[in-house]
């Protein structure tokens, strides 16, 4: 059967683009790979070496506050200590988390970007745990408790 074989990259129209620049340059550490000189998009990439972007933000984003036109953006990271990293990052950035949950097959952060777009970074567990899935969890439990609680999905209580 033809099938695309993977998700290539996401555009956003953004309300202040230097302001959603910053947010995924020196939040999320994506790196500009091309721009458009007048600054009618510009291209970011996690891994520029392989793959142009994964991202693209263009001004213009002219609908109404609080309207729905993303359902989200999502990144992986490495594995949990760095997500736990991110974690202590947005914190301290005073970035808008909007919750920290596990999926079984995932740990992930979800929060908001400057236009109020949803964005999720997550590190990937061994785990096939039929989806959806979503039960809310601390980041600040230990990493062996943390990957139970995605195994079996009980609560921290239960696995300690």
């Amino acid at each position: 059967m033809l099938a695309v074989k993977e998700l290539g990259h996401v555009g956003l129209y953004c309300t202040d683009v230097e302001k959603s620049l910053d947010f995924y340059t020196r939040i999320l550490g994506l790196t500009v790979t091309d721009a458009h000189p007048e600054g009618h998009i510009i291209f970011l990439s996690a891994q520029p070496e392989s793959e142009h972007h994964e991202l693209a933000l263009c001004p213009g984003r002219d609908t109404p506050p609080g309207a729905k036109v993303v359902q989200q953006v999502s990144f992986i990271v490495e594995d949990l200590k760095d997500l736990k990293q991110f974690y202590a990052l947005l914190k301290s950035e005073s970035v808008r988390i909007r919750s920290v949950v596990s999926h079984g097959i995932a740990l992930a952060i979800y929060f908001y970007d400057p236009d109020e777009n949803i964005v999720e970074i997550y590190a990937k567990t061994p785990y096939k745990v039929p989806q959806p899935f979503s039960e809310d969890v601390d980041l600040d439990l230990d990493d062996d408790v943390l990957m139970k609680i995605a195994e079996t999905g009980d609560s921290p209580e239960d696995v300690r």
